[in-house]
Order: C-alpha cells, then structure tokens, then sequence
C-alpha cells in the first residue's frame, strides 16, 4: 500500500485542488439544477428521468428546450437537431482547450463534463498549472460540477414544490443564478481593452437585434460579432502590438 501512495498522490492532490477550485462555480450551478429537476416533473417527467436527462445530456440550456419541446409534443428529430445546435458552441472549446490539456485516452470520457463554466474557468487556470497537474484539475472541476448538477435535479424533481410553495422568493430567484454566474466570470475580463471592446459590441449588438425584435437570434450573432471584432481589432501598447 505504501508502494502506490507515492505514484497516486500528485493525481489526488491536482484532483482535489481542482474540485476545491470548481466550488464557486457551484453557486450558479445548485439553483439552476433545482429548477430543471422542478421543471421537468411538472412537465410530466419521472423523477429518475429527469435525473437521467442530466446524468447523460448534462447540457445547462439545452436539458430546458429538451423538455419543453418533448413535452408539447415536438418531434424527436426536431428536439435533437435543436439540442445539438445549442450545444455546436464545444466545437469551439475543444480546439482551445486541446492545447492546454496533456495527451491521455480518458478524455472523450472526461469531455462530458466540459461544460461553459468549467471552460471558462480551465481556459483561465490551466495555464497556470503544471503540465502533470492538467489532467487532475480538469477531472476533479468537471466531475465535482457534473455530480452537484445531477443530485440538484434530483432534489430539485423531488423536492422542488414544497421547497418554492415554503419559500416562494426562491422560485423567482433561481432562473437568475445562472446569469449572473457567467457576469462574474466576464466581468474581470473588462480590465483588458481587447476584451472590453469585444464584449461591449456583443452586449450592444444582443440588445439592438432584441428591441427590434430578433430575440431569436440576437444571442448568436452578437456572438459572433463580438469573436469577429476580438480576432481583428488590435492595439498597439508602447512594448508592441497587444
């Protein structure tokens, strides 16, 4: 036993730093979970389907609309061709993440929980971390955030009523928590000019598109006006181009 400690230690160190590290994450995570649980069984889901649904989809956003079209009826066909559009946006991650990350056959296991937080957060933290310590913190982060989200949905399925009828603030506070999860991960990024001009046209351009009425589409194209203007605007700073 003594023999293996050795070996298995630096993978339980990098694992358990990066589940400490995921834990903020969480704050967005636990509400939301709660309110998908509480919506898929009043959609007329069964507890251990919607636990399902998060234990093999796990796709934030896309568990919703998986819902609300099953339940009004929408053919399958539709529901999966929308939910793998919401979701085409981890064909972007993987090539960025991909050059962080060591070489390992476990990760088209472990991309399941690669998810916009654990992202955001790795893209921002792997850097900073030893080589052999990638691996670890990527699987202790996603794995920590992948179990709260199944066990919030089963609480949130079995639960959820008495919890929103004994605390009624609670049910008009939970779709929020998602939201303002992702400010405080974008906020720190309007410190650089780059990223402040980038994602100060995605916000314009979201907003524009949604008074005059393209809501539907105001998110993706924002987007990508915001990614279009990040890769092409440069600033020159007195050491060189920034």
């Amino acid at each position: 036993m003594s023999t293996l400690a050795p070996s298995r230690s630096p993978l339980v160190r990098s694992t358990l730093k990066g589940a400490r590290e995921a834990i903020p994450l969480l704050g967005g995570y636990i509400p939301v979970s709660l309110s998908f649980g509480l919506v898929a069984t009043q959609a007329g889901f069964a507890t251990w389907e919607a636990t399902a649904i998060s234990l093999l989809i796990y796709a934030g956003a896309s568990q919703f609309l998986f819902v609300g079209m099953i339940a009004t009826g929408a053919p399958l066909w539709l529901v999966v061709a929308m939910t793998m559009l919401i979701n085409v946006r981890h064909v972007v991650y993987g090539p960025n993440l991909a050059a962080l990350l060591p070489r390992s056959r476990h990760w088209p296991w472990l991309m399941h929980g690669l998810t916009d937080q654990v992202f955001a957060l790795a893209l921002t933290r792997l850097p900073q971390l030893p080589g052999a310590e990638r691996f670890g913190w990527f699987l202790g982060a996603s794995l920590l955030a992948w179990g709260v989200w199944v066990v919030g949905t089963l609480v949130g399925a079995t639960a959820g009523e008495t919890m929103t009828a004994r605390w009624p603030l609670l049910g008009e506070i939970m779709p929020f928590a998602l939201p303002a999860l992702f400010l405080t991960m974008v906020a720190p990024r309007f410190t650089d000019k780059r990223w402040s001009l980038a994602m100060g046209l995605t916000i314009i351009v979201a907003l524009s598109l949604t008074l005059v009425g393209w809501a539907n589409v105001a998110i993706p194209l924002a987007a990508a006006c915001g990614a279009l203007c990040f890769y092409t605007v440069q600033f020159q700073s007195r050491r060189g181009t920034q």
